[in-house]
């Protein structure tokens, strides 16, 4: 399997963690954990939630690189087709 660019590692990461995520939250809402064990999942969730939240302001910051590169800040929302 070829290796992945740098640049792909951001998206992989945010995918990972969102599965992660998801699969501990359904883990926790079975409710079979100890108190124990759901401090801890939800001490992991909130680490998860973290990583996502940072790789999804990296790919906001991209996106705002690649519209206006000179400045960033001029860029627009997207505005979505809800038609």
């Amino acid at each position: 399997m070829p290796d992945l660019p740098d640049d792909t590692a951001p998206v992989a990461a945010f995918e990972q963690s969102l599965d992660a995520l998801e699969a501990l939250v359904l883990k926790m809402e079975k409710g079979d954990l100890s108190l124990d064990d759901s401090l801890a999942a939800y001490e992991r969730g909130v680490g998860l939630y973290r990583q996502c939240r940072s790789a999804l302001e990296q790919a906001e910051l991209r996106v705002k690189l690649l519209s206006d590169p000179l400045d960033p800040e001029s860029a627009q929302p997207f505005e979505r087709d809800d038609a």
